[in-house]
């Protein structure tokens, strides 16, 4: 029986420079893992059980023993060459991007999250590159538009028709977006339509300057600008009926102080109004009552037909398929953040020139990074 492969013994210094370079966790990954495979083994932990703790294979557990056994801690450090820092190829860059997108339980790792170190390790350990470091690591996926982001709930869609719809909707998105050419028959303009609302007379929480309070104050400044509080809401509220055309990246909006089907559909007819009767048009949006067609209400669909119109609905609890959602998040953040209009005329009219700023200024790089950001479809 061929002898055990096992590290020479070491001393004590040899095994605390060891420990550190383990718990330091910066410095190559390639040293980090030699490291630790060489300390296991001087645990007396066999050459199997190490592959299986370090997730790589038995013979290269064996080659970096046999190297430390006969270089010292010289074998621990790879080899690297001169000049440029090593640029990673078109397929190396996606294998990368396409692990970091996935989930580690999903490779069989008994992780709920990558960190840059468990990302690192496991690309080295999986071949997809020779070496990375933790910093050209957040770099590369920097670039590449991944960034470690904080995990929302989400409510999973239950409609039968899922597949169809979704893939009915971003169907109509490529056409928007030029990427597919549209056959006779399909619509040539593509708009997304929700409402936004309910629009109340109240104040909104939000951001604002004001000089410092505390200890550093002024002590002849003026009092700090506070909301109102409102317990009763008296004047009603209104509704924004909004759609976004996708091909002109132009937003529309009419404010409605109801949210039914004549509304919904005097809002259409203004849509389908700014281009030729001849010229195919479909509406993304969700499947809210008033958008539907019942058996005892057949307006819509009739006005659809009649109008060369055709309604994509979303899934249900997939209205983040609807592009227009972003577009609502901005209109938030820019307008009514930190706002108390004394009437609804005062809001209105906010909204209406927000609109008119927002389609002259569509290459605003605070509002296309905020609106990409949430986009997701």
């Amino acid at each position: 029986m061929a002898e055990r492969v096992r590290v020479r013994e070491i001393d004590g210094n040899e095994g605390l420079r060891l420990l550190r370079i383990i718990r330091r966790g910066t410095g190559s990954v390639v040293t980090w893992r030699r490291a630790q495979m060489v300390l296991l083994s001087a645990q007396g932990m066999p050459v199997a059980k190490i592959a299986e703790v370090t997730f790589t294979s038995a013979d290269q557990v064996r080659d970096v023993i046999h190297n430390f056994n006969a270089d010292g801690f010289k074998a621990l450090y790879p080899k690297y060459r001169g000049g440029r820092p090593r640029r990673f190829t078109l397929p190396e860059r996606r294998e990368i991007k396409k692990i970091a997108k996935s989930k580690p339980a999903e490779h069989g790792l008994p992780f709920s999250t990558w960190s840059l170190a468990k990302l690192a390790d496991f690309l080295v350990a999986e071949g997809v590159v020779d070496d990375i470091s933790y910093e050209g690591l957040r770099i590369l996926l920097r670039e590449e538009g991944v960034s470690f982001q904080r995990i929302k709930t989400w409510k999973t869609s239950r409609d039968p028709d899922y597949a169809a719809k979704k893939a009915r909707v971003e169907h109509l998105y490529a056409i928007a977006d030029g990427e597919v050419i549209p056959e006779d028959g399909e619509p040539d303009i593509v708009f997304c339509l929700d409402e936004f609302g309910p629009l109340n007379r109240q104040p909104h929480p939000g951001r604002q300057w004001a000089e410092h309070g505390g200890r550093h104050k002024d002590p002849d400044r003026e009092p700090r600008p506070r909301r109102r509080a409102t317990h009763t809401r008296p004047h009603g509220v209104r509704h924004l009926f909004a759609a976004l055309d996708l091909g002109k990246e132009r937003l529309y909006g009419h404010i409605k102080p109801r949210k039914n089907r004549m509304r919904f559909l005097e809002f259409c007819r203004y849509l389908r109004s700014l281009y030729p009767p001849e010229i195919r048009m479909a509406i993304v949006l969700d499947s809210f009552s008033p958008h539907l067609t019942t058996k005892k209400d057949s307006r819509v669909g009739d006005w659809a037909a009649a109008s060369n119109v055709e309604f994509a609905y979303t899934p249900t609890n997939s209205s983040w398929l609807n592009r227009i959602e972003a577009q609502f998040t901005a209109l938030r953040y820019f307008t009514l953040d930190a706002t108390d209009h004394a009437s609804h005329k005062d809001q209105g009219s906010m909204i209406r020139r927000y609109i008119i700023w927002r389609n002259k200024h569509t290459a605003d790089i605070r509002l296309r990074t905020l609106v990409t950001r949430i986009n997701v479809a």
